[in-house]
């Protein structure tokens, strides 16, 4: 379960439209609505869930706005204040990656997740562990998942660097990030007792 209060993400679109002086534009601009509902339709579906603000400009109107951001060519599209994509329809796999990323970079998980994919041993491995302790925890596929890869990498680069190649499982142990699954078994050191009572273990990492 992630904790997503007050983390809203800003989208930003400017579109071709608007006037600047004695300039109107008067055709519509086809890829800039394209854009916009593959937006509303991203939303709706990969990124359901997360608290967005969606603002949408008129570029002729205010184009040394986005040009301060590097953006000059119509539609733009900006996720807190970065380009992403300008002068096509929006790619809406960049969208969800990019938003998904700076959330995750706002916000923190709460309980115990492990990131991996089905057949990876040491995945496997770090799901016995905490079964054998009797731990709940949310398993992420990221193979299967688009979301929770993005949200893996998002939170795990800040931590390991951007440099650090990203293996798998990733784990958090009531919302606190521990590595892998050599790291979690030195937490477990295979003798754990859960705390039903408080919705916890003895394995949470002390803060």
């Amino acid at each position: 379960m992630t904790n997503n209060m007050s983390h809203k993400v800003s989208i930003t679109v400017f579109r071709w439209a608007g006037a600047w002086g004695p300039f109107r534009v008067k055709i519509p601009c086809g890829e800039c609505a394209l854009t916009l509902d593959i937006i509303q339709d991203t939303l709706a579906n990969e990124l359901a869930g997360i608290e967005v603000h969606l603002d949408i400009h008129d570029w002729l109107s205010e184009w040394w706005k986005p040009l301060m951001k590097g953006g000059w060519h119509a539609p733009i599209v900006m996720v807190n204040g970065s380009v992403i994509s300008q002068g096509a329809a929006l790619n809406r796999g960049v969208l969800t990656q990019s938003v998904i990323e700076s959330y995750a970079k706002t916000s923190k998980l709460a309980g115990n997740h492990i990131y991996g994919k089905e057949s990876c041993q040491h995945c496997i491995r770090a799901k016995g562990y905490l079964e054998e302790s009797g731990v709940d925890y949310t398993f992420h596929d990221v193979i299967r998942s688009e979301r929770d890869l993005y949200e893996m990498l998002g939170r795990v680069k800040p931590i390991v660097g951007p440099t650090t190649p990203i293996t798998v499982p990733q784990i958090w142990i009531d919302g606190s990030y521990i590595g892998g699954a050599d790291q979690l078994s030195n937490i477990l050191h295979r003798m754990v007792e859960p705390n039903y009572d408080r919705g916890q273990c003895s394995i949470s990492p002390k803060r």
